[in-house]
């Protein structure tokens, strides 16, 4: 799997121990990491999320202070789906359900041992278009490319 990952200032800390986990899992094939230090929250998770949708990466992690900001920002690409999550069942869901390529966290949220728990379930699930939600993530990209509802 092909990971980016990015975080401004205020993430820099947690992102570098997530970097280097995914550095060390054999599900990950490559890692790119798209932080300076002068980087915006918005300028990495825009960033990151054109990747993922252009398949230049298969997913994305994106840590801020909270990983709000970076959800909202990442979200904002056509076709990226980004969510929060600071506990299994949250990035278990985000993927399995809703088909979330973007992973976000905040480092003034979760310790680093825990955000590894949390890469690790997220790398492992997939989400099943076939499945209850398959029909629901249909209809977000049906709104999100102008042929649905709305």
């Amino acid at each position: 799997m092909r990971i980016v990952i990015g975080a401004p200032s205020n993430g820099a800390a947690l992102k570098e121990e997530v970097r280097q986990y995914l550095e060390r899992d054999n599900r990950v094939s490559n890692v790119v990491d798209l932080s300076t230090p002068d980087v915006t929250y918005p300028d990495v998770s825009i960033r990151a999320a054109q990747m993922v949708v252009d398949g230049e990466a298969d997913r994305a992690i994106l840590i801020c202070g909270t990983g709000v900001g970076t959800a909202i920002a990442a979200s904002k690409v056509r076709g990226a789906r980004a969510a929060t999550a600071h506990d299994l069942i949250t990035a278990r869901g985000a993927v399995e359900n809703y088909d979330a390529q973007i992973l976000c966290m905040g480092q003034n949220i979760i310790a680093p041992i825990y955000a590894t728990a949390l890469v690790d379930v997220w790398l492992d699930a997939k989400h099943d278009p076939a499945g209850f939600y398959g029909p629901k993530v249909r209809e977000i990209s049906d709104y999100e490319s102008g042929t649905g509802r709305g």
